[in-house]
């Protein structure tokens, strides 16, 4: 189900095979081999290098790259929708482990656009060197988040991390926290206003900051519900220097960050679907070996009525990223309300699918070592992940009605 071969070309079809076969072979029976270890409160023990050394000898840390780099060429028609089969399959095994590549994907894609030739090549090579490089987008603050990406766009929305430019060097201060890969990143990617006098769309510039930079520093690693073995961090920039060609984009770079962002929303919701074929596959050889009054669960007229209800909400949240991920590679005009609506309806029926599980396991559904509850945790993490819900269905409202809309922030909104 959810994966019909019939939306693949060959190509997808032979990449989905090799990233099914890491995921059954290495990321689930690490998963399954100690439950615990996810709890391990030193970041830096959680995720044993062997995942992203077996993930860089599938080639799956290569996605983004640009080809004339060592990077994996993918057909740029079918980039966005590539993509999200194959953070699907990843997160069926495990979404935190999905979301540590999708960062690298998505950077990857961004640096290609905007870094100079000679960064790229600096940094590319380094990087399909060392399979446990990692990369993170800093954007959120502790004063700014979602409600930052509300069509009010006002210097009262400008973010606290400013870039200074003296000389030769821009000089970065402010926090960032929440961030994506942030305690473990190699590489950031930094967001700062330069204009003080412009709003946010037209003040803002991008960074390209090494974690070595003097100046940044990693503060700590965020503990969260689900989705574990993704570090999630905070980093502080205190007059952190960094050389004049690593400004990506100066002034609109939230404008030109939308090969970021669009792709990015379809790959929050393919997690989210990744997450809950793991928790229906789970549950369906659950309810089929498991014996309650005589019979096998699935007999159960209530449990084949859950059974049924998970697969429709899967099969649907799959046709609405389908059409999102289209959406994305074509150009649509709609693509902002799809990527946004496809973001919140997968989480959300994705957290009603792996609820369904939990409770078809009964007792051991709560039980840290049968595994399920996990499912119920990393899908929760996806309902403000890149956005909060409400925040995402402002949205799609401005996106359907741009002229009748209201701002929804700020005096009268």
């Amino acid at each position: 189900m959810v994966a019909d071969a019939r939306y693949l070309s060959d190509e997808q079809r032979a990449m989905r095979e090799t990233v099914r076969r890491y995921v059954d072979t290495v990321v689930r029976p690490f998963i399954a081999a100690d439950r615990l270890r996810e709890w391990d409160m030193d970041p830096s023990r959680r995720l044993a290098p062997h995942l992203l050394e077996e993930a860089d000898a599938a080639g799956l840390r290569a996605l983004g790259v640009p080809e004339r780099f060592g990077g994996l060429a993918l057909d740029p028609a079918t980039q966005s929708q590539t993509l999200a089969m194959v953070a699907a399959e990843i997160a069926r095994g495990d979404s935190g482990l999905a979301d540590k590549l999708v960062q690298n994907w998505k950077i990857s894609v961004l640096l290609g656009r905007f870094a100079t030739e000679e960064l790229q090549a600096h940094w590319f090579a380094r990087y399909l060197a060392e399979p446990p490089f990692l990369m993170a987008h800093c954007l959120t603050e502790p004063r700014g988040a979602s409600d930052r990406w509300l069509p009010y766009d006002v210097v009262a929305t400008n973010m606290d991390t400013r870039a200074e430019r003296r000389g030769d060097t821009w000089v970065i201060n402010g926090r960032k926290q929440f961030i994506s890969n942030g305690y473990d990143a190699t590489l950031y990617v930094v967001y700062a206003t330069t204009d003080d006098d412009q709003p946010m769309s037209r003040g803002t510039s991008s960074f390209l900051v090494p974690r070595d930079t003097p100046g940044l520093e990693v503060t700590r690693c965020n503990e969260t519900l689900g989705g574990r073995f993704m570090n999630n961090g905070e980093i502080t920039f205190t007059d952190c220097a960094v050389p004049a060609d690593h400004l990506l984009v100066e002034g609109v770079a939230l404008a030109q960050a939308g090969i970021y962002f669009r792709p990015g929303k379809v790959l929050v919701a393919t997690k989210s679907l990744g997450i809950g074929i793991g928790a229906y596959e789970d549950t369906v050889a659950w309810v089929h070996d498991r014996v309650q009054g005589g019979r096998p669960l699935i007999e159960h007229q209530a449990v084949a009525w859950r059974v049924a209800d998970m697969a429709t909400r899967l099969e649907a949240v799959a046709a609405l990223l389908r059409h999102a991920a289209r959406a994305v590679d074509e150009g649509w005009p709609e693509v902002d309300a799809l990527t946004n609506m496809a973001k919140v309806f997968a989480a959300r029926e994705v957290v009603a699918v792996c609820q369904h599980a939990v409770e078809l396991h009964g007792g051991y559904g709560a039980m840290l070592e049968v595994g399920i509850e996990k499912a119920l945790r990393d899908a929760l993490i996806n309902l403000h992940s890149d956005g909060t819900t409400d925040i995402s269905h402002f949205k799609v409202a401005k996106a359907l009605f741009p002229a009748t809309a209201g701002p929804y922030a700020g005096p009268g909104g």
